[in-house]
């Protein structure tokens, strides 16, 4: 047995640290990628019935399923640019607020909403210098044309992304240069609407980014780069029954590629979860040399505790089963051991909010 457990108390406490952090912008819970892996439909409930009534998806089929979940008169809104039209449809049927990140998009919401002799809510996505997609930052000429263009859309926000938010001067000074589009735009007579820029870290670290709104997914699992004294409880993980437990003889290997060769005997646990489903697989956040070599020599290994006790890995992370020393605990076959797991990279097992 294996399963994905999420802490609702944890993730209602993120949801009030992040309010607390960003005072009276409008928080946009980002729900891709099923919610992080912590469930889409199952997190927008829990938010939901916290009192968030906005949710950012990346695939019309996201937004399909919150609707028919039941979440009708919330605003969903589109965090990716298409020119699609059976996109396009899916999402003016389902009145989502869709992302316009180039002419050809906006001219294909606009046309398709001309054909339906109706009006499509968009809001316009800003190129800070990712790449991905957003009208480019250093051509308002063309933003503005938007606005005065689309006779079919209802352009009712503009955002953007930082490229990069670790310095606080580069994050204020990209600030500023999408600040100075949103005003030319003002300039030239148009309502700009919703303002936004910060995803989760900027909304929490730096005041200035939070603007009207902010985008939140990571933070809500407290699972995004960390600010000091955030508040944040770090959520998800996997809970795993013993599956067989045997006594290992001195001089016996364990592992593959690199086996380990024990030096005295070892009660050894077997837990069936390894990096198929996600096990140790996680994007590390360490920097920095120290970090780097014991990445290289296999030391930076999952955290697994059996009952309140960390437990050691022998050999490495296998593709199905895990080894772990419970040499002098008291534990059996059917036990539970938790496992850190970032719910983001689980694959293969149940979920269960508690």
């Amino acid at each position: 047995m294996k399963r994905m457990v999420i802490d609702t108390r944890g993730v209602k406490n993120n949801l009030q640290a992040i309010k607390d952090r960003v005072g009276g912008a409008a928080i946009y819970a980002v729900l891709t990628g099923d919610a992080r892996g912590a469930g889409l439909l199952e997190m927008a409930e829990l938010l939901h019935s916290c009192g968030v009534t906005r949710f950012a998806v990346s695939e019309p089929g996201e937004a399909k399923s919150l609707r028919k979940a039941g979440l009708v008169e919330e605003e969903i809104l589109m965090l990716r640019s298409t020119v699609d039209r059976a996109e396009l449809e899916q999402l003016m049927d389902l009145n989502v607020v869709c992302s316009i990140g180039s002419a050809e998009a906006g001219m294909a919401l606009n046309a398709l909403a001309e054909s339906r002799s109706t009006v499509a809510e968009a809001h316009v996505q800003v190129d800070m210098g990712m790449g991905y997609g957003g009208m480019v930052l250093s051509e308002p000429d063309k933003i503005i044309s938007l606005f005065q263009n689309l006779q079919n859309v209802a352009i009712s926000g503009i955002y953007t992304h930082f490229q990069s938010t670790a310095s606080r001067k580069r994050a204020a000074a990209q600030m500023g240069d999408f600040l100075q589009v949103v005003q030319e735009v003002q300039r030239a007579g148009f309502e700009t609407g919703m303002v936004h820029a910060a995803g989760s870290y900027a909304a929490l670290r730096y005041d200035f980014a939070r603007l009207d709104a902010v985008r939140v997914g990571s933070a809500l699992l407290g699972r995004c780069q960390r600010a000091k004294d955030d508040g944040l409880q770090k959520l998800g993980y996997c809970e795993a029954s013993i599956e067989d437990i045997r006594w290992l003889p001195a001089g016996h290997t364990v592992g593959y590629e690199a086996p380990v060769r024990l030096k005295k005997p070892v009660r050894a646990a077997t837990l069936a979860v390894g990096y198929q489903n996600g096990l140790g697989v996680a994007v590390p956040r360490a920097t920095g040399l120290l970090a780097v070599l014991r990445r290289w020599r296999g030391k930076e290994q999952p955290i697994i505790r059996v009952g309140n006790q960390r437990v050691k890995v022998l050999g490495r992370v296998g593709a199905m089963e895990t080894i772990v020393d419970v040499t002098g605990l008291k534990c059996a076959p059917g036990d539970l051991a938790q496992l850190e797991l970032d719910p983001l990279f689980a694959k293969g097992m149940g979920r269960v909010y508690r």
